[in-house]
């Protein structure tokens, strides 16, 4: 259930309009914040709990981490239906540190629609926030590739969508992103012959990821598939760690 919390009202009005009905730009005297709507997202269960005291007992034992993370693929499966049915590229999923904040309870399906709980417990924020990097400096990093001292290689982008894709389930297409990802980090001489053990071992990752991409172009890869497409994401997140760490 979605639900938009605190949206500007919209109001027609006939004055202020061009020849064509489209608003013109209005003068101001100072640039004030803007009240913007959050969004509310409630991933309800299909099946009921059989009784007040059965719900109680499941959110006294609930793992926060797996019932948030469960709650994620279910929203961002939706998100991702809404980016593909609208062609919108810019829909994007989401993460637990981008949440305001974070719920688990249970109640009744109408209070539920009205983001009211039965009982609920609200985890604390940083449960729920995906740890720092400390040492691969991502601020330095960031302030780097803003004044131009460094560059984004064209992989890291890819693999972060092979990460993605993944992690979401979508084989077919974490496969064919991965194959393009593996290519670029090879073009890069970021698994050159003489990159060491860690350069080979990604290198040997190339037949397996092609085999899936070429899977997933025939419609026939398979559902095993996940855990070595895994392991080659793993292996070609630890390059790119291994480069930004200058290594």
């Amino acid at each position: 259930m979605l639900r938009t919390l605190g949206a500007p009202e919209r109001r027609r009005s006939v004055t202020g309009r061009g020849p064509l009905g489209r608003a013109r730009p209005r003068p101001i005297q100072s640039a004030e914040p803007e009240p913007v709507p959050t969004a509310r997202a409630t991933v309800v269960r299909p099946a009921p709990f059989g009784s007040d005291s059965e719900a109680a007992a499941w959110l006294s034992d609930a793992d926060s981490e797996e019932e948030v993370a469960a709650a994620l693929r279910v929203l961002n499966h939706a998100l991702h239906a809404h980016r593909v049915a609208t062609a919108d590229p810019y829909v994007t999923e989401v993460s637990p540190g981008r949440a305001l904040v974070v719920r688990i309870g249970y109640g009744s399906g109408e209070d539920l629609a009205d983001g009211r709980f039965s009982e609920c417990v609200e985890l604390p924020r940083h449960e729920h926030r995906r740890p720092r990097r400390s040492m691969e400096a991502p601020e330095e990093r960031f302030a780097a590739l803003l004044g131009g001292r460094a560059a984004v290689l064209p992989a890291e982008e890819l693999v972060l969508r092979a990460r993605a894709d993944l992690n979401a389930g979508r084989l077919a297409e974490a496969a064919l992103q991965a194959r393009v990802a593996i290519e670029a980090l090879l073009a890069a001489g970021l698994a050159s012959p003489d990159a060491g053990p860690a350069g080979a071992s990604l290198a040997d990752h190339r037949e397996a990821i092609a085999s899936a991409a070429n899977a997933a172009l025939r419609g026939e890869l398979p559902g095993d598939s996940a855990a070595a497409l895994d392991e080659a994401v793993a292996a070609m997140e630890s390059a790119l760690k291994r480069h930004r760490l200058g290594g």
